[in-house]
């Protein structure tokens, strides 16, 4: 984990920024239009390498670039 709190993997990346918004897994789901099965396997590392598409919908709905989930 970096000093924000946000890890340096994407399954990192996303569960902290999850947990810093307070939302649950199944919220992020329903508010990205992913489903609950492709957001918990990128949280725990099953997807390491998800869609750009869906990268893109969970970057928007945090309001950051897909790079910042990436890099």
């Amino acid at each position: 984990m970096t000093k924000s709190g946000i890890g340096t993997t994407i399954s990192d990346k996303v569960r902290g920024l999850r947990i810093k918004r307070g939302i649950s897994q199944d919220r992020l789901s329903k508010l990205t239009d992913l489903s609950l099965n492709t957001i918990v396997k990128i949280e725990a590392g099953k997807n390491r390498n998800p869609t750009i598409m869906t990268l893109s919908k969970i970057a928007k709905l945090f309001n950051v670039r897909v790079d910042d989930l990436i890099g």
